[in-house]
């Protein structure tokens, strides 16, 4: 193969690209989770470095060998990025896919916890520096760890759901998802279901000061989600900051309009950069 042109060169030669770094670890019940992780700029291991966790949305879909600006951004700042792939994802199987039918925020969620474990034990890992982000179904995650855990300093959801009940209604999916996705719960049939696996639910347990960004156009995840968490979570008196991004929708990050899209990087990683 002979490369032709490198139209890029001289941009990515005053940038700083992190070669990701492949890895493997055993999640709950001992299954194997796949995932990557990105170095900070100016790594050196002998030193402590912060480490942001990137939850994928889906849950079906899966990261791979492709190039996310987003991690590359907060690589960048100096923050190592991990992602990977917990039970849900696809590339794994139809029983790994299935896994997390009816458990949102089950053991998915311990396979995301046992990923952040596995690089800790690194040791160069600073463990009060950690920050979550995700988006759509990785929003859900989101919103669900910090329900969950106080280990991280700052979260960033994106596009996310926050209370299924009024998401089975309301998103542009079809009612069909939700209730495939959460075990045939529907808001008449074991509501209790579905608010019990709704982060909503959890909101008083937030201590994580959070950043709630959802673009307006949204039909997927509906922005009335965000609008329920940030006035839950003001009510309550914890820190919060809500952006809108007006005329986009779920695809914001990835065919938004440019400035909706830069502005939307820049605010996750000033967000984490202010909670350092």
């Amino acid at each position: 193969m002979r490369r032709l042109t490198d139209v890029n060169g001289e941009l990515l030669s005053q940038r700083y690209i992190a070669a990701p770094e492949e890895l493997a670890y055993a999640g709950a019940d001992g299954w194997t989770i796949h995932g990557w992780l990105l170095p900070p700029r100016g790594f050196d291991p002998s030193k402590k470095w912060p480490l942001v966790l990137q939850i994928h949305g889906g849950p079906h879909t899966a990261y791979g060998h492709s190039f996310f600006h987003e991690f590359q951004v907060q690589a960048g700042r100096g923050y190592a990025v991990l992602y990977v792939n917990p039970r849900g994802s696809h590339a794994h199987g139809e029983d790994f896919v299935r896994a997390v039918v009816g458990d949102w925020g089950g053991k998915d969620y311990e396979d995301l916890m046992a990923g952040v474990d596995q690089v800790l034990a690194r040791g160069w890992v600073d463990e009060r520096r950690l920050y979550v982000t995700g988006g759509s179904y990785g929003g859900f995650m989101t919103n669900w760890v910090i329900g969950h855990t106080d280990r991280f300093r700052a979260a960033a959801t994106q596009r996310s759901i926050s209370n299924n009940v009024s998401a089975f209604g309301t998103s542009d999916i079809g009612w069909h998802f939700w209730e495939q996705q959460m075990g045939d719960a529907t808001p008449w049939r074991d509501p209790a279901k579905l608010v019990e696996r709704s982060p909503l639910s959890y909101v008083e347990r937030i201590k994580t000061p959070l950043l709630i960004l959802h673009a307006e156009r949204d039909l997927r995840c509906p922005i009335e989600q965000a609008e329920q968490l940030f006035a839950a979570l003001k009510v309550l008196g914890k820190e919060a900051v809500f952006v809108r991004f007006p005329d986009d929708n779920h695809d914001l990050t990835r065919g938004g309009k440019p400035r909706n899209r830069v502005e939307h990087c820049r605010r996750i990683a000033d967000w984490f950069d202010s909670h350092a």
